[in-house]
């Protein structure tokens, strides 16, 4: 069971590794549905620390055109990093990013990766994603850098001297995708030998969210991990969460959403969070961020019996 945390809050607006704009307005979003009170509310500390801004990089250009946003992904990057390793000082301290597109994970991975090193404990991350993000500079073909995070992140190549030194680094071994059904072949490829283990939509429809799940949980208790949840709008159904700009029919339903949550709360694992993806612009009154803060509260404590009752 988890105990009470010291939430910190962070807004991350970038949109520079999207496809289309509006997630910039996200963490106003996650403002307006009154994620603080939610937290609070549970029992725990909330603190807003307000949004961060990139940093000024200057990379060389690139051989890969198509690349877009480059130097502002990698600005992000390094603040973000230098961001997550500061938020997450302290043994109750439990930050929560508020996105912004997953290009983000950049640079808090990196930077929780480096708290947990100092600390000597393993960093864990449970990815909850359409899609792995485990492209390369190189492989890219959209261009879009919010299919990258994972690749710089577990120290993939090509990200010297466009992309910031990662602060620390993840262990592949340590990474658990679940909801995945969207792969680039170059991706589909790298991941077959990369050590993460991925459970992708019928894997989840065979076997259950659960079982899965309990078996990555079990992992990260016995070596006495600290665990990053990085949870993406597009993990769910986007009939329940319409508000992403890349939606892929087919993901988890707010039953299977909620279950994980709980499941997570539970074994008081978790000691960080990304939020990520929520385009407003794209929304339905509201829905998908109240959505993405009730499955938060989930996390933090709050059972499914006590959903709160909505009419939209």
């Amino acid at each position: 069971m988890m105990k009470p945390k010291q939430c910190r809050l962070i807004g991350v607006p970038v949109q520079d590794g999207a496809g289309r704009r509006g997630c910039e307005m996200g963490p106003s979003a996650f403002r307006t549905a009154d994620i603080a009170s939610a937290i609070a509310g549970l029992g725990h500390g909330v603190t807003d620390l307000g949004n961060v801004a990139p940093v000024a990089l200057r990379p060389p250009a690139h051989g890969n055109a198509t690349l877009k946003f480059l130097p502002e992904v990698a600005g992000w990057t390094a603040a973000l990093a230098a961001a997550a390793y500061e938020a997450s000082a302290g043994p109750d301290a439990l930050p929560v990013f508020m996105g912004g597109d997953h290009s983000l994970a950049a640079g808090t991975l990196t930077g929780l990766a480096r708290r947990a090193e100092e600390s000597g404990r393993e960093l864990f991350v449970l990815w909850l994603d359409a899609h792995p993000d485990f492209h390369t500079l190189d492989s890219s073909e959209s261009g879009n850098l919010h299919g990258v995070p994972m690749a710089y992140a577990t120290g993939r190549g090509g990200f010297d001297g466009y992309f910031p030194p990662a602060a620390g680094r993840i262990k592949p071994e340590n990474v658990c995708m679940m909801g995945i059904r969207s792969v680039d072949p170059a991706e589909r490829l790298a991941l077959e030998s990369s050590g993460i283990a991925i459970h992708d939509m019928r894997t989840i429809d065979e076997y259950g969210i659960a079982p899965l799940l309990r078996g990555f949980l079990r992992k990260v208790q016995d070596a006495q991990g600290l665990l990053h949840v990085s949870l993406d709008v597009d993990f769910l159904d986007p009939g329940i969460a319409p508000g992403v700009g890349t939606t892929v029919p087919g993901g988890a339903t707010f039953r299977e959403a909620h279950l994980v949550m709980e499941m997570l709360h539970d074994t008081g694992l978790v000691s960080s969070v990304d939020l990520v993806e929520l385009n407003p612009f794209l929304d339905e009154r509201g829905r998908t961020a109240i959505l993405m803060v009730d499955l938060l509260a989930s996390l933090l404590g709050r059972r499914v019996l006590d959903y709160p009752t909505r009419s939209f």
